[in-house]
Protein backbone atom coordinates (compact mmCIF):
# COMPACT_ATOMS: atom_id res chain seq x y z
CA UNK A 1 0.00 0.00 0.00
CA UNK A 2 1.26 3.41 -0.97
CA UNK A 3 0.71 6.85 0.47
CA UNK A 4 1.92 10.04 -1.21
CA UNK A 5 3.33 12.69 1.12
CA UNK A 6 3.52 16.23 -0.23
CA UNK A 7 4.94 19.46 1.06
CA UNK A 8 2.50 22.39 0.92
CA UNK A 9 4.26 25.73 0.35
CA UNK A 10 6.15 25.95 -2.91
CA UNK A 11 4.52 22.72 -4.13
CA UNK A 12 0.77 23.41 -3.98
CA UNK A 13 0.51 27.01 -2.79
CA UNK A 14 2.85 30.02 -2.88
CA UNK A 15 5.17 30.59 0.06
CA UNK A 16 3.05 32.30 2.72
CA UNK A 17 5.93 34.23 4.29
CA UNK A 18 7.08 35.56 0.91
CA UNK A 19 3.52 36.76 0.17
CA UNK A 20 3.37 38.42 3.59
CA UNK A 21 6.81 39.96 3.09
CA UNK A 22 5.60 41.56 -0.13
CA UNK A 23 2.29 42.69 1.41
CA UNK A 24 3.96 44.17 4.50
CA UNK A 25 7.00 45.60 2.73
CA UNK A 26 9.40 43.76 5.08
CA UNK A 27 12.07 42.08 2.92
CA UNK A 28 13.58 40.14 5.87
CA UNK A 29 10.44 37.98 5.98
CA UNK A 30 11.25 36.55 2.54
CA UNK A 31 13.59 34.01 4.17
CA UNK A 32 12.18 30.48 3.91
CA UNK A 33 13.29 26.87 4.45
CA UNK A 34 14.90 27.09 1.02
CA UNK A 35 17.37 29.55 2.59
CA UNK A 36 17.56 28.38 6.21
CA UNK A 37 17.73 24.64 7.03
CA UNK A 38 17.20 25.23 10.79
CA UNK A 39 13.42 25.69 11.11
CA UNK A 40 13.45 26.69 14.77
CA UNK A 41 16.03 29.39 14.08
CA UNK A 42 13.97 30.62 11.10
CA UNK A 43 10.71 30.83 13.08
CA UNK A 44 12.32 32.64 16.02
CA UNK A 45 13.78 35.13 13.52
CA UNK A 46 10.32 35.67 11.97
CA UNK A 47 8.61 36.13 15.35
CA UNK A 48 11.23 38.71 16.36
CA UNK A 49 10.61 40.70 13.14
CA UNK A 50 6.82 40.56 13.61
CA UNK A 51 7.23 41.91 17.15
CA UNK A 52 9.54 44.72 15.97
CA UNK A 53 6.92 45.83 13.43
CA UNK A 54 3.89 45.35 15.69
CA UNK A 55 2.37 42.75 13.37
CA UNK A 56 0.33 39.76 14.50
CA UNK A 57 -1.74 36.81 13.34
CA UNK A 58 -4.57 38.93 11.91
CA UNK A 59 -2.30 40.74 9.47
CA UNK A 60 -0.81 37.46 8.24
CA UNK A 61 -4.25 35.87 7.89
CA UNK A 62 -5.48 38.88 5.90
CA UNK A 63 -2.69 38.18 3.39
CA UNK A 64 -3.36 34.43 3.34
CA UNK A 65 -7.02 34.99 2.39
CA UNK A 66 -5.79 36.58 -0.85
CA UNK A 67 -3.49 33.67 -1.75
CA UNK A 68 -4.66 31.20 -4.40
CA UNK A 69 -3.18 27.71 -4.96
CA UNK A 70 -0.50 27.51 -7.63
CA UNK A 71 -1.93 27.13 -11.13
CA UNK A 72 -2.86 23.49 -11.71
CA UNK A 73 -2.30 22.48 -8.07
CA UNK A 74 -5.89 21.50 -7.24
CA UNK A 75 -6.25 19.53 -10.49
CA UNK A 76 -2.94 17.74 -9.77
CA UNK A 77 -4.10 16.91 -6.25
CA UNK A 78 -7.47 15.66 -7.52
CA UNK A 79 -5.74 13.34 -10.02
CA UNK A 80 -3.31 12.11 -7.38
CA UNK A 81 -6.12 11.31 -4.95
CA UNK A 82 -7.72 9.09 -7.60
CA UNK A 83 -4.61 6.91 -7.45
CA UNK A 84 -4.62 6.46 -3.67
CA UNK A 85 -4.10 8.18 -0.35
CA UNK A 86 -2.39 11.57 -0.23
CA UNK A 87 -1.30 13.46 2.86
CA UNK A 88 0.17 16.95 3.08
CA UNK A 89 2.97 17.20 5.64
CA UNK A 90 3.92 20.81 6.24
CA UNK A 91 5.88 22.90 8.70
CA UNK A 92 3.22 25.61 8.40
CA UNK A 93 0.57 26.22 11.08
CA UNK A 94 -3.13 25.41 11.32
CA UNK A 95 -3.86 29.13 11.76
CA UNK A 96 -2.31 29.72 8.32
CA UNK A 97 -3.37 26.64 6.42
CA UNK A 98 -7.14 26.30 6.79
CA UNK A 99 -8.20 28.94 4.20
CA UNK A 100 -5.81 27.29 1.72
CA UNK A 101 -7.12 23.79 2.49
CA UNK A 102 -10.61 24.95 1.54
CA UNK A 103 -9.30 26.07 -1.87
CA UNK A 104 -7.58 22.69 -2.36
CA UNK A 105 -10.68 20.62 -1.51
CA UNK A 106 -9.74 19.84 2.12
CA UNK A 107 -6.94 17.29 1.67
CA UNK A 108 -5.52 15.65 4.80
CA UNK A 109 -3.00 17.99 6.41
CA UNK A 110 -0.49 17.48 9.21
CA UNK A 111 1.16 20.68 10.42
CA UNK A 112 2.01 22.70 13.54
CA UNK A 113 0.40 25.33 15.80
CA UNK A 114 1.27 28.94 16.51
CA UNK A 115 1.15 30.26 20.07
CA UNK A 116 -0.86 33.48 19.92
CA UNK A 117 -1.64 35.91 22.76
CA UNK A 118 -5.13 37.30 23.38
CA UNK A 119 -4.04 40.49 21.61
CA UNK A 120 -3.14 38.49 18.49
CA UNK A 121 0.64 38.69 18.90
CA UNK A 122 2.52 35.59 17.72
CA UNK A 123 4.59 34.65 20.77
CA UNK A 124 5.82 31.20 19.82
CA UNK A 125 5.07 27.96 18.03
CA UNK A 126 4.48 24.28 18.87
CA UNK A 127 5.92 21.66 16.55
CA UNK A 128 3.72 18.59 16.22
CA UNK A 129 6.76 16.38 16.78
CA UNK A 130 10.52 16.54 16.34
CA UNK A 131 11.68 16.31 12.69
CA UNK A 132 7.98 16.28 11.81
CA UNK A 133 8.22 15.30 8.15
CA UNK A 134 10.65 12.42 8.64
CA UNK A 135 8.92 11.28 11.84
CA UNK A 136 5.56 11.22 10.05
CA UNK A 137 6.74 9.16 7.07
CA UNK A 138 8.52 6.73 9.42
CA UNK A 139 5.25 6.36 11.39
CA UNK A 140 3.31 5.70 8.17
CA UNK A 141 5.90 3.10 7.16
CA UNK A 142 5.57 1.44 10.58
CA UNK A 143 1.86 0.80 9.93
CA UNK A 144 2.40 -0.80 6.54
CA UNK A 145 2.55 2.05 4.02
CA UNK A 146 5.23 2.59 1.41
CA UNK A 147 5.78 6.33 1.17
CA UNK A 148 6.38 8.44 -1.92
CA UNK A 149 7.28 12.04 -1.12
CA UNK A 150 7.80 15.33 -2.89
CA UNK A 151 8.89 18.77 -1.73
CA UNK A 152 11.02 21.76 -2.62
CA UNK A 153 13.09 22.71 0.43
CA UNK A 154 15.81 21.58 2.84
CA UNK A 155 13.20 20.46 5.37
CA UNK A 156 11.67 18.05 2.80
CA UNK A 157 14.87 16.15 2.03
CA UNK A 158 14.64 13.65 4.89
CA UNK A 159 11.09 12.53 4.01
CA UNK A 160 12.00 12.41 0.29
CA UNK A 161 15.02 10.20 0.96
CA UNK A 162 13.31 7.94 3.50
CA UNK A 163 10.60 6.49 1.26
CA UNK A 164 10.20 4.09 -1.63
CA UNK A 165 10.57 7.05 -3.99
CA UNK A 166 11.04 10.79 -3.66
CA UNK A 167 11.04 13.78 -5.96
CA UNK A 168 12.05 17.42 -5.81
CA UNK A 169 9.51 19.87 -7.21
CA UNK A 170 10.30 23.43 -8.31
CA UNK A 171 13.29 23.49 -6.00
CA UNK A 172 16.37 25.72 -6.08
CA UNK A 173 19.34 25.17 -8.37
CA UNK A 174 21.53 24.77 -5.26
CA UNK A 175 19.43 21.92 -3.84
CA UNK A 176 19.37 20.20 -7.26
CA UNK A 177 23.16 20.52 -7.42
CA UNK A 178 23.63 19.24 -3.86
CA UNK A 179 21.23 16.28 -4.35
CA UNK A 180 21.69 15.18 -7.98
CA UNK A 181 20.42 11.68 -7.18
CA UNK A 182 16.88 12.97 -6.44
CA UNK A 183 14.78 13.43 -9.62
CA UNK A 184 13.64 17.05 -9.94
CA UNK A 185 10.56 18.25 -11.82
CA UNK A 186 9.08 21.61 -12.76
CA UNK A 187 5.54 20.67 -13.87
CA UNK A 188 2.65 18.84 -12.22
CA UNK A 189 2.27 16.54 -15.23
CA UNK A 190 5.91 15.39 -14.90
CA UNK A 191 5.51 14.83 -11.15
CA UNK A 192 2.22 12.95 -11.64
CA UNK A 193 3.79 10.64 -14.23
CA UNK A 194 6.78 9.98 -11.95
CA UNK A 195 4.47 9.06 -9.05
CA UNK A 196 2.34 6.85 -11.33
CA UNK A 197 5.53 5.07 -12.34
CA UNK A 198 6.15 4.05 -8.73
CA UNK A 199 2.62 3.12 -7.63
Amino acid sequence: MHIVCLDLEGVLVPEIWIAFSEESGIPELKRTTRDEPDYEKLMNYRIKILKEHGLGLKEIQDTIRKIEPLEGAKEFLDELRKLGQVIIISDTFTQFAMPLMEKLGYPTLMCNELVVSESGEVTGFKMRCEKSKLTTVKALQSIGYETIASGDSFNDLAMIQAGKAGFLFRTTEQIKKDYPDIPAFETYSELLEAIKGVI
